[in-house]
């Protein structure tokens, strides 16, 4: 079982805060048979400095932060990322989280798949769009 899958932070929130419509939970979940939550460095420091979060949500995002998979910022992902930026108007968060899923051959499961859809290579799938 191999890592299939590399997720967006919008996803890992709505995981959290259990608000995914059926069929996308339906998805996580065979996502999950498969391999443990996998995504990128930004998506960890993304979630930690979530400013609404109270100190029992905080606990629950470090906790399920230490079961999942995460890359940490490689130097080929951080050429990537260059190479995306330089050619897409993007985000430096959502350029890394795309250059991550390319590096690494992933599919980015996130809800802005408008965001990504631009960048040559890169696989996507909208849970809420299925």
């Amino acid at each position: 079982m191999g890592i299939k899958y590399i997720w967006d932070t919008n996803i890992a929130i709505y995981f959290l805060q259990q608000q995914f419509p059926i069929a996308a939970e339906n998805f996580i979940d065979s996502c999950l048979i498969e391999s443990k939550p996998c995504f990128s460095a930004i998506t960890e420091i993304e979630l930690l400095c979530w400013k609404t979060a109270s100190d029992y949500e905080i606990n629950v995002i470090e906790n399920f932060i230490s079961e999942c998979q995460v890359f940490e910022l490689e130097k080929s992902v951080k050429i990537k990322t260059a190479q995306i930026r330089r050619v897409h108007k993007i985000k430096l968060p959502d350029a890394i989280i795309a250059a991550t899923a390319l590096v690494y051959d992933l599919i980015l499961i996130t809800r802005n798949t408008s965001d990504f859809k631009k960048i040559d290579g890169l696989k996507l799938v909208d849970p809420f769009n299925l």
